[in-house]
């Protein structure tokens, strides 16, 4: 039987309308939403996002959409690729399918959503359908492990390239927006294979550059153009994803139930703290200890983190702090930001907090414990549910031993743990506020919360721009 899993990811992106959304899923979007253009804002006060920003006014084009908190007008593709670099700058957005498809999906919709005078329903609606198609997407790749044999498939045959396939749902959101027809937008996603934007870097990174392992200003750039592209009668490969074979995956996951069920939302963790997400589960360990026992960072003598991690090795687990995302990768900082009581957000990188005397001292007193026992356990718990982030901390203070063991991280929306609304509303509103006034964030707010009422898009720009 020949594959059409291109035609029916083309025909599900232009044949769903609003009205075929669960209402959870559309809440779900706007807080998605909300989070990465909060986060976005927030990474405009670093050194990095001036520089994006600097670049898109550089770049410019014909004004149609706007790059985050400025306001500036320049073209769809420029707008897409400044946000993009802006709204990863913090590394604060939510993951989704064990990625930051997000970022790659947000700033192409939003791009193109004001170009074309797009209203809040469209941009939910458009928005909703890339996630899922980069959700499935990356299942189907073994990134979002949903059954435990997926997770073994997983370990035993790790998955490459992670967020290559959010390419698709930037481009099927971009599609949605300008109106493509099935074939146009069967050729948009045929060009966009071609576009992704994929490392050739091996081994483990140095943390000392201003890019993370991925750039995704580069690849919604392409997911902008793909779409464009498709719409003016460029031709791409129709087939593009119909011959499994070719690729490392498993399509059945692709299409099945497609329209009926959706999966972007299933594993989805709103992160609490800026940095890796692989730190999370152990960060949460830390913060019940410091918060059950009011512990101060000088009576902390000892920390213990216990797992098997790949962030834990010596390489970023140095004190000196040489940019950004050596921060953000480098657990024992992280460690001592949490005992020094640093409030969460941009204040995790600013230049004064990485050069802080006492907050890089604090980290002599954190360790790595690759205990085969927790390791085997956490390992089991991950194959009876996928959705299991194990983290262990023990931390010796006041002459007691204090220990924390956890299941599941605070923001994972499948469990007790969840983000209210209210707290995504404040991540939200902190984040902006080194950009945007007081009046315009409250604004900002309520326009993001009642997305699906606003006529046009840029109702939302003149609140998120100065």
């Amino acid at each position: 039987m020949v594959s059409k899993i291109t035609q029916q990811l083309a025909d599900f992106a232009v044949n769903t309308k609003f009205e075929d959304l669960p209402a959870s899923i559309v809440e779900e979007t706007k807080h998605v939403i909300m989070e990465h253009i909060g986060c976005g804002l927030g990474g405009l006060s670093t050194d990095k996002g001036k520089l994006a920003a600097a670049l898109g006014k550089k770049l410019g084009g014909p004004p149609e959409s706007s790059i985050l908190g400025l306001g500036d007008k320049v073209s769809p593709s420029t707008a897409a690729l400044t946000n993009g670099e802006l709204m990863i700058t913090l590394d604060y957005c939510d993951n989704m399918s064990f990625g930051h498809d997000g970022l790659f999906v947000i700033p192409p919709a939003l791009a193109i959503a004001e170009s074309v005078g797009a209203s809040g329903k469209d941009l939910i609606l458009a928005t909703a359908v890339g996630f899922e198609i980069s959700s499935r997407l990356a299942r189907a790749a073994r990134w979002h492990t949903i059954t435990p044999e997926e997770v073994r498939k997983a370990i035993s045959n790790p998955p490459k390239n992670k967020n290559a396939h959010s390419a698709f749902g930037g481009t099927a959101a971009a599609g949605k927006l300008l109106k493509l027809d099935s074939e146009r937008m069967q050729h948009a996603l045929g060009i966009v294979s071609r576009h992704i934007g994929t490392s050739l870097l091996t081994g483990r990174p140095s943390f000392k550059s201003m890019n993370k392992y991925v750039v995704p200003g580069w690849q919604n750039t392409g997911a902008v153009m793909s779409a464009l592209l498709a719409e003016m009668g460029y031709l791409g490969e129709t087939t593009a994803l119909d011959e499994p074979k070719q690729l490392d995956w498993d399509p059945e996951h692709i299409t099945d139930s497609l329209g009926k069920s959706w999966i972007f939302n299933l594993q989805l963790h709103y992160k609490p703290y800026p940095c890796c997400g692989g730190f999370h589960s152990n960060l949460d360990c830390f913060y019940n200890i410091l918060e059950q026992n009011n512990l101060l960072p000088e009576e902390i003598e000892k920390v213990k983190i216990f797992g098997r991690d790949v962030m834990q090795a010596p390489l970023n687990a140095k004190k000196e702090i040489e940019g950004i995302y050596a921060a953000q990768f480098n657990q024992p900082y992280n460690f001592s930001l949490l005992a020094h009581r640093v409030r969460r957000g941009v204040e995790w990188v600013d230049p004064d907090t990485m050069h802080n005397p006492a907050i890089l001292a604090f980290m002599d007193k954190v360790t790595f414990d690759a205990d085969p026992d927790f390791i085997e356990k956490a390992q089991n718990e991950r194959f009876e549910d996928p959705r299991v982030r194990p983290g262990r901390v023990e931390v010796m203070a006041r002459g007691k031993l204090f220990a924390s063991e956890i299941k599941f991280r605070r923001g994972d929306t499948f469990t007790d743990l969840s983000w209210t609304q209210a707290e995504i509303v404040s991540k939200f509103q902190h984040n902006a506020e080194r950009i945007l006034t007081y009046g315009k964030i409250k604004r900002a707010t309520q326009v993001l919360l009642d997305l699906e009422r606003i006529n046009q898009v840029s109702q939302l720009i003149s609140e998120i721009t100065l």
